[in-house]
C-alpha cells in the first residue's frame, strides 16, 4: 500500500515516522508552506505554484495537514481527478473546506474522504484503502498479559498514527492492572501529540481512546461516546457528509 502524505511544516512528520517504524506501508511526502494566508483567492493557481510531486497523486490513500480550508479541497480534487480513491483530513472540518465543497468532490470524482479531528478516532469503513490502513494505525486496540495483578506486556495491535499508542504501551509496564487504564490515557497525553489542548476534544478525546483500548483488553465492557467535535464526518460518493 502507498500512502501519500502533504505536511505543513511539522504536521505530517510522526505519521511519516510511524509507518515507516510500524507498519510495511511505502510513504511518499510533499510540503505545502508553513506559512499561507489566511484566505487565498485561487486555490487552483497556488496549487500549480507548489509543483507538488506528481507521486503523491498514485498512492491509494492521501493523508492531508494542509490545515486550510482553501487550500484542501483543492489538492483533494486534484488527487480525485488523478485517481486516488480515498483521502484523509485531520484537523476537523472548519481546516478541511466546507462539507458541500467536498461532497461535490466526492461526487464528480469518486472518491471517499474522511474529516477527522484527531486520526485515533479511524476505523474501518468498507473503503478498501482507508480500511487497509486502519487495520494498522487508527483507534488504539492493545493485548495485554497480566502477572501478579500488574501489566507484563502490552502488544499495540492498532496504534495511533502519531504514534503515541505505542509510547503508552512502554510505559504500562508494571502499573497495576486497577492503575491501568488511567495511565494509559495519561501516558497518551503525555506523549508531544500535537492534537488541540485546552478545550473539549483533541488530546483529551485522545487520552479518552487509550483509557477504553486498555479497559477492553482487560475485558472490561466500554461504552465511550466521543464527543460531538471529535466524531469524524465521512463523505463518499452519492451520500451527504455524515458524522460516525
Amino acid at each position: 500500500m502507498l500512502v501519500g502524505v502533504v505536511k505543513r511544516g511539522k504536521y505530517g512528520e510522526r505519521l511519516i515516522e510511524t509507518i515507516k517504524k510500524h507498519t510495511d506501508f511505502q510513504v511518499v511526502s510533499v510540503d505545502v508552506p508553513q506559512i499561507l494566508p489566511g484566505f487565498i483567492e485561487d486555490p487552483e493557481e497556488v496549487v500549480k505554484e507548489l509543483n507538488l510531486d506528481l507521486r503523491m497523486f498514485i498512492a491509494d490513500l492521501l493523508i492531508l495537514y494542509t490545515f486550510h480550508p482553501d487550500l484542501t479541497p483543492e489538492i483533494v480534487r486534484l488527487a480525485g481527478e488523478r485517481g486516488v480513491k480515498a483521502a484523509i483530513i485531520p484537523g476537523g472540518i472548519g481546516r478541511a473546506g466546507s462539507n458541500g465543497e467536498l461532497e461535490k468532490i466526492a461526487e464528480k470524482y469518486g472518491i471517499h474522504i474522511e474529516v477527522d479531528e484527531i486520526c485515533c478516532t479511524l476505523e474501518k469503513c468498507g473503503v478498501p484503502a482507508v480500511d487497509e490502513f486502519a487495520e494498522k494505525l487508527g483507534k488504539p486496540e492493545i493485548e495485554v498479559e497480566t502477572k501478579d495483578g500488574r501489566i507484563s506486556s502490552v502488544k499495540v495491535l492498532r496504534g495511533s498514527p502519531c504514534g503515541a499508542t505505542w509510547h503508552s504501551a512502554e510505559g504500562l509496564i508494571g502499573k497495576t492492572v486497577n492503575d491501568a487504564p488511567s495511565m494509559a490515557g495519561l501516558f497518551c497525553q503525555q506523549y508531544p501529540c500535537r492534537a488541540v489542548r485546552g478545550t473539549p476534544g483533541g488530546i483529551h478525546t485522545s487520552g479518552d481512546l487509550h483509557k477504553d483500548a486498555m479497559e477492553r483488553a482487560l475485558g472490561k465492557l466500554t461504552n465511550l461516546v466521543l464527543p460531538e467535535q471529535s466524531k469524524p464526518i465521512k463523505i463518499e460518493p452519492g451520500k451527504k457528509g455524515r458524522k460516525d
